[in-house]
């Protein structure tokens, strides 16, 4: 009997320490990350990492949650997949504490084309599908001012909803939509407004593409796309070394190189 406990005991302690890094300089680094364009970049600077004397692992994630309930429980070392506007949302909202340490590239917002290919010529009750995460949904309206289609009152900043659109003289409806679901909702939809990387792994055509945010607005500052860990870990030995690793000039190259303009190095 004794013996059958111990066996249980032992299977709780390793179900249990399984579940989250020993500590987070333990010489392999533990990156969560959208599939592209973050896990790509990362793939770039797995030389230098290993070079400096640490393991690079990659945990591929699709949501915009499940990444920074990983990095809170210490499933992770850092992540890389969001804007700081979002990252804030999602702390005030969760409770968590995590920081940003690093800004690595920016993803334009972009208007794809659906049923509809032209913006010159906007149909009367047009549907247009955007992010329903809070910033993102916000961006995608202010987005749509922009572009003229329609007004609404910016003195909320972020925290816009569909209830201040001021003007929408085509009757266009808005419909909100998981970020990572977009993609597959153009045959849907007249339009969509899609984040980059989820235009760049859906393989979306540029020539789809409509209209994006100025990439020397004051978004591109704002929805830099960040590497994140949790506070307290800012200064952690692998840390330095994965920014260093992200801030070398091939870096840079490979972003402007393979991306076509739907993303644009920061560093």
């Amino acid at each position: 009997m004794k013996k059958i406990l111990g066996l249980w005991l032992f299977i709780l302690v390793v179900l249990l320490t399984g579940c989250s890094k020993n500590k987070i300089d333990d010489k392999v680094l533990v990156i969560g990350a959208s599939a592209s364009p973050h896990a790509e970049i990362l793939e770039q600077a797995r030389q230098y990492i290993e070079e400096q004397g640490y393991k690079l692992e990659i945990k591929v994630y699709n949501d915009y949650v499940l990444p920074n309930v990983a990095l809170q429980e210490g499933e992770l070392d850092a992540n890389f997949f969001q804007h700081l506007p979002y990252l804030n949302s999602f702390n005030e909202e969760q409770n968590t504490n995590l920081v940003s340490v690093f800004a690595v590239h920016y993803e334009p917002l972009g208007v794809y084309a659906g049923k509809s290919n032209s913006l010159t010529a906007i149909k009367e009750k047009a549907t247009i599908a955007v992010p329903n995460d809070t910033t993102n949904y916000a961006r995608a309206l202010l987005l749509l001012t922009a572009l003229g289609i329609i007004e609404v009152d910016q003195s909320k900043g972020l925290l816009i909803t569909s209830k201040d659109i001021t003007s929408n003289p085509h009757q266009v409806e808005i419909l909100p939509f998981e970020a990572a679901a977009l993609p597959a909702q153009l045959v849907e939809v007249d339009y969509a407004v899609i984040n980059g990387n989820y235009a760049v792994s859906a393989n979306v055509s540029l020539d789809k593409l409509l209209g994006q945010e100025d990439a020397l607005s004051v978004a591109a500052a704002t929805y830099g796309n960040i590497i994140a860990v949790k506070e307290g870990n800012e200064q952690a030995e692998c840390i330095k070394v994965l920014i260093a690793a992200l801030s070398q000039p091939k870096i840079k190259t490979y972003i402007e190189t393979s991306y076509q303009g739907t993303v644009l190095p920061l560093s």
